[in-house]
């Protein structure tokens, strides 16, 4: 086909009604008088998407494989979905068809990333005002040097048609089927080698988001730089850390610290230089949220200012009539967020760029109540636990999860690390070497019992644990090794009441934890001989395996 960059551009040049990279004020008062959003009483706007797009579809969710990057790609891998090279092109060609008979569209330029040497332009094409203001909320705006950037001259361009729908018929064979034998009607698309991607069907703001991301992490291993699906923080003293974690296990959370400048909450790059974010902005699960025990993010939202000074918003809470939210409600989605810029928040660092860091977190939501809320890994046990990223997957960050699931996605992040496993692991593990980091393990999951009998472990106690080992006051403390687990667990933590850091001893029954973490070692070392069992890993970091 024609150059697609070059076919959308003719387009917007044609097309009678295009506003290009308009004023923020402007995006936001043409979501509101389109009635794309609800001004609510704060001014921020709120949105809905369900029941359809509450959260990203990972099954509809595909990469052009073609010749020139199907090496770098793990295809083996159940989130790495090909899709063949003329399939694209035609869904390709049917969204600019579906673009070029809107009233109107909107072309915003922006980029990925804090670091203008491997800053990412992005051009995003849509007819949505409200899904600008997001792009405008969580990207970055084009620096001056954007021409030292290795990526300066092949930006990436994205289409973004939520609420269009794909001639399901069309594509039958070739997309997937859905359980009443019918042909997907929704797409989430990316063409590496094009620099190229689209998204239809989908109204979840987060999926272009993702999109962008995992085009990121493949690009940039690609140049020698690590990228992580992490936040990022900064001490007084310029120590930086990173907090690993899916969704739902508390980066967004625990990053804003009011002691600590915040760079950003959900990706960064790690390279010669230091760490940078990916982003301009915070996306933010809102549901239960706590004033007293996150106010940083709550007051980002929940500010009030006039609606066209505001600019957050808000997808999938329950919003009353008066304008008045309620983040406790959970009819619409367990998943419901906010989109704001980082300068909502108190204590950011503007430059969003740090050194390298001192302390790795490793954030993971336990439902089984087995882990201890803190431990400490050495080299074998954090390359063991980035292989393995075991978490929860919590309800409602994925289409269809409507309680939590034991999950495994390795380097925290698996549907967002297209390449082999190994060029991930090998950069973080020569890293942590280089510039010998510390990493810990930080369970903010449940204690005293499972999903459904324990409790969540309480978030001013895991604060409490996660600046400990920022600080290093972890660093003098007596340690025990969990033999079953291999985890070193601290014996006692400043402010914490040392009775919890063993887990077992929240529990009602010593047997019913022991039977609970056999089970989970089992699972454990079930799914590393299933990923990884012929790939000939050094005996001492299999070793460290629970179970094993």
């Amino acid at each position: 086909m024609k150059d697609p960059k070059s076919k959308v551009m003719e387009m917007l040049q044609k097309h009678p009604k295009v506003f290009s990279n308009i004023a923020r004020i402007e995006m936001i008062r043409a979501a509101a008088e389109r009635r794309e959003a609800m001004v609510t009483e704060s001014g921020a706007l709120a949105t809905w998407t369900a029941p359809e797009s509450t959260g990203r579809s990972p099954k509809d969710t595909y990469m052009v494989k073609r010749a020139s990057s199907a090496n770098n790609i793990d295809w083996a891998a159940p989130n790495n979905l090909p899709i063949d090279e003329e399939t694209f092109d035609q869904i390709f060609t049917d969204a600019v068809v579906m673009l070029n008979a809107t009233d109107q569209l909107y072309e915003t330029d922006r980029v990925i990333g804090a670091d203008s040497k491997y800053a990412l332009p992005v051009k995003v094409v849509t007819y949505r005002a409200l899904h600008t203001l997001f792009i405008d909320n969580m990207f970055r705006p084009v620096p001056a040097d954007i021409k030292m950037s290795c990526f300066a001259d092949n930006g990436f361009l994205l289409l973004a048609l939520p609420f269009h729908k794909l001639d399901s018929d069309k594509y039958e064979g070739k997309l997937r089927k859905l359980p009443n034998g019918k042909t997907s009607d929704l797409i989430v698309a990316m063409d590496y080698d094009r620099r190229i991607g689209m998204v239809i069907g989908s109204a979840y703001m987060g999926s272009m988001k993702k999109m962008l991301f995992t085009v990121m992490n493949y690009l940039l291993p690609l140049r020698g730089i690590l990228p992580l699906h992490c936040s990022a923080n900064e001490g007084d003293k310029g120590d930086s850390a990173l907090l690993l974690g899916l969704s739902g296990t508390g980066k967004t959370t625990l990053s804003a610290d009011p002691a600590r400048a915040l760079l950003g909450d959900d990706e960064h790059g790690w390279s010669d230089d230091g760490i940078a974010n990916f982003e301009f902005g915070c996306y933010a699960k809102m549901i239960d949220i706590n004033p007293k025990k996150e106010p940083d993010i709550y007051d980002a939202v929940m500010h009030k200012a006039d609606y066209q000074n505001h600019g957050a918003m808000v997808e999938n809470a329950m919003v009353y009539p008066d304008g008045r939210f309620d983040f406790y409600d959970n009819r619409f989605t367990e998943n419901s967020r906010a989109s704001f810029p980082l300068s909502y928040l108190k204590n950011i660092k503007p430059s969003s760029v740090a050194g390298h860091p001192k302390t790795i977190l490793f954030l993971t939501a336990d439902a089984y109540g087995v882990l201890p809320p803190v431990s400490r890994l050495n080299k074998e046990q954090a390359m063991l636990w980035f292989m393995m990223g075991y978490t929860s997957k919590l309800a409602g960050t994925e289409t269809g999860v409507t309680e939590p699931q034991v999950a495994f996605s390795r380097f925290f992040g698996a549907p967002f690390m297209p390449c082999k496993p190994h060029i991930y692991a090998t950069m973080l593990s020569n890293k942590m070497e280089q510039f010998q980091t510390c990493v810990f393990l930080i369970n903010t999951g449940w204690s005293g019992g499972g999903y459904g009998v324990g409790k969540r472990i309480d978030l001013t106690l895991t604060r409490r644990m996660v600046n400990a080992a920022l600080n290093g006051e972890l660093d003098t403390v007596h340690y025990t090794e969990d033999l079953l687990l291999h985890l070193q667990v601290p014996v006692s933590c400043p402010g914490v009441p040392p009775e919890i850091l063993n887990p077992v001893n929240t529990w009602a029954y010593h047997e019913a934890y022991r039977s609970a973490a056999d089970k989970l070692a089992k699972q454990f070392s079930d799914h590393f001989d299933k990923a990884y069992g012929s790939n000939n890993l050094p005996e001492s970091m299999v070793s460290q395996c629970p179970g094993k």
